[in-house]
C-alpha cells in the first residue's frame, strides 16, 4: 500500500507539469522549465496571452529589450498586411524604346525592377517568351536595367561582414532573381582528378576556380565551397578533397551585384533564343515613352508565405521597402518602411521610440525588441484585423508540419497546433506566434532566449517544451 501511495503522490506532483489545468499550474510548470541551469547564464523573456479568455497567462522579463533575430519578420510581415495590403502586386516589366521594323528593334530593351523577392529563372523564361512573340531577331541598341524604384544600399544596417557569402545575407536590388543566389553542383571525378563543378542556372557570369581532388576513401573528404567574397567577386572557389561516391550534391552561395547578374542572365536567354543585341548592358530609368511588352505580377499574399514559412530574408527586406515606396514614394529604402512599422507599433498601443529597429529581416544584431512588443502586434492583428489574421496565421510555420518548424514538436501535443515564427542568430533563439489549446482557446506568445554560448538546440528544446505545456492548457480552475 505504501508503494502505491508513493506512486499517487508522484503523479499528483507531476500532473500540473505534464497537464497544466489552471493558470497557477501553467505558471508553475513554465517556471520549472526556466529553472534549468541553462538559464543561469542566459536570458529567457516569455509572455503568453489567452486571446479567447482575454487574460495574460504568463510573463517573465517581457519588457526586456532583446534581439529578435527572424522574429523581426513578425513585425515586417504584419505591417505589410496592414500597409501594403494582401492585394499589393510586385511588378517586373519588360519594355522597349524606339520602333520595331522588319524584325529589328531600333532602340533599347529595358527590364524594370519592382523589388519582387520571388522572381525566378522560370519567370525570366516567361519574360523572354513575351519578347520572342514580337518576332524581333535583333536589337540595335543596348539592354538596360531600371532599378530606380529602390535606393542603392545592397545590405542592411548592422549586417555582419562574415555573413558573406551565406544566402542568409542576400545582396539587395530592385531586380532580384533566384533569391540572389546561385546553386553549385558537385559531382566526383575520377580518383585523383578534380570534381566536376557546374552552376544552376548555367551562366558565364561566374568563374569557377576548382582546386578539388577526388579521393576513394569517404573519410578523407574535406571540401570547401565558397565565393571570393573578400574581394567582392563572383569567382566560385572549390578547395579540398571530395569523395568518389558524391553525386549531384548542391550548395548555395549569395551573388555579388545581383542586378548585373539579372541582366547577364537576360542577355544570355535572349542570345540562346537567336536574338542579337548590338549594344552593352547598362542601367538607367525607362523613359515615359517606353512601351511595355510583358509583366510578371506577384501578390503580397503570396510573398508573405515564403517570407514566414522559410524565413526568407530577401522577402522581408523587399516587403519593408515596398511599404515605404507605396506610402512615401520612390526611391524605396529601409527607413521609409521602418516608419510604417513604427506606425503599427503605435496602433498596437505601444511607444515605438522604446525599441530599435534597423532592418526588416532580423539579420542585424542592432535590432532590439521585447516579448511584449511581439505579443502586442500579434494581439492587434487578431483583434483589430481579423481578415488579415487568417493570412498571417497561415503564413507562419506549423509545428511538425512545414517551414522552419517542420522537424520540431513532431508527435507532441503542439504538433499542428503551433503556428509561429522562428528566429535564430548566434546566441539567439526566438519563437513567437499563436497556439491552439486542448480546450479550443487561441493563445499568442513570444519567447526570446539569448546570450547563450551553447548550440541553439538547447534553447529550442525548452521552447518546444513550453509549447507542449501551452497546447495542453485547459484553463480549468484548480481547487
Amino acid at each position: 500500500m505504501k508503494h502505491i501511495s508513493y506512486i499517487f503522490l508522484y503523479l499528483y506532483l507531476i500532473t500540473p507539469f505534464l497537464f497544466p489545468q489552471s493558470r497557477d499550474d501553467l505558471q508553475f510548470s513554465i517556471d520549472s522549465i526556466l529553472a534549468d541551469e541553462f538559464f543561469n547564464s542566459s536570458i529567457a523573456a516569455v509572455l503568453v496571452y489567452d486571446l479567447t479568455a482575454g487574460e495574460y497567462l504568463y510573463n517573465r522579463y517581457e519588457k526586456m529589450l532583446l534581439h529578435p533575430a527572424s522574429n523581426m519578420k513578425v513585425l515586417t510581415s504584419s505591417a505589410g498586411l496592414v500597409f501594403l495590403t494582401p492585394e499589393y502586386t510586385f511588378k517586373t516589366k519588360l519594355a522597349y524604346t524606339g520602333q520595331i521594323i522588319n524584325k529589328t528593334l531600333y532602340g533599347d530593351l529595358y527590364i524594370v525592377g519592382g523589388m519582387d523577392p520571388d522572381f525566378t529563372s522560370i519567370d525570366l523564361d516567361t519574360i523572354v517568351n513575351g519578347f520572342i512573340s514580337t518576332g524581333v531577331k535583333e536589337i540595335s541598341g543596348s539592354l538596360f536595367g531600371d532599378v530606380s524604384i529602390m535606393d542603392s544600399l545592397f545590405w542592411g544596417q548592422g549586417w555582419m561582414w562574415d555573413d558573406d557569402p551565406s544566402t542568409d545575407a542576400p545582396y539587395m536590388t530592385a531586380l532580384n532573381i533566384n533569391d540572389n543566389a546561385v546553386e553549385i553542383i558537385l559531382n566526383a571525378g575520377k580518383t585523383g582528378n578534380p570534381a566536376n563543378i557546374s552552376t544552376e542556372p548555367k551562366s558565364s557570369f561566374f568563374e569557377i576556380k576548382n582546386n578539388s581532388t577526388t579521393v576513394s576513401n569517404p573519410k578523407e573528404e574535406d571540401i570547401s565551397i565558397s565565393r571570393d567574397w573578400i574581394n567582392r567577386t563572383n569567382k566560385i572557389l572549390i578547395n579540398g578533397s571530395i569523395s568518389a561516391d558524391r553525386k549531384g550534391s548542391r550548395f548555395k552561395v549569395n551573388v555579388y551585384n545581383p542586378k548585373l547578374y539579372f541582366l547577364n542572365l537576360l542577355r544570355e536567354k535572349l542570345t540562346d533564343n537567336g536574338i542579337k543585341i548590338s549594344g552593352t548592358i547598362k542601367f538607367d530609368t525607362l523613359p515615359d515613352f517606353g512601351k511595355v511588352i510583358s509583366t510578371i505580377y506577384r501578390r503580397y499574399d503570396s510573398v508573405i508565405v515564403n517570407l514566414n514559412k522559410t524565413s526568407d530574408n530577401l522577402s522581408a527586406e523587399m516587403t519593408l521597402r515596398a511599404m515605404g515606396e507605396k506610402i512615401f514614394g520612390a526611391p524605396a529604402d529601409a527607413q521609409k518602411g521602418l516608419r510604417l512599422i513604427d506606425s503599427l507599433i503605435s496602433l498596437s498601443g505601444l511607444e515605438p521610440s522604446v525599441y530599435r529597429l534597423v532592418d526588416g529581416s532580423g539579420v542585424s544584431h542592432y535590432n532590439l525588441v521585447s516579448a511584449e512588443l511581439l505579443v502586442s502586434i500579434l494581439k492587434y492583428i487578431y483583434f483589430k484585423q481579423p481578415e488579415l489574421f487568417e493570412i498571417l496565421y497561415n503564413s507562419f510555420p506549423i509545428a511538425g508540419v512545414d517551414g522552419t518548424l517542420r522537424s520540431r514538436m513532431k508527435g507532441s501535443p503542439a504538433q499542428n497546433n503551433v503556428h509561429a515564427k522562428t528566429g535564430t542568430l548566434s546566441g539567439v533563439s526566438a519563437l513567437s506566434g499563436y497556439i491552439k489549446t486542448d480546450n479550443g482557446n487561441m493563445l499568442t506568445f513570444s519567447m526570446l532566449i539569448q546570450n547563450h554560448v551553447r548550440n541553439n538546440s538547447t534553447a529550442v528544446y525548452f521552447q518546444n517544451e513550453i509549447c507542449n505545456l501551452l497546447a495542453k492548457y485547459t484553463g480549468v480552475i484548480s481547487h
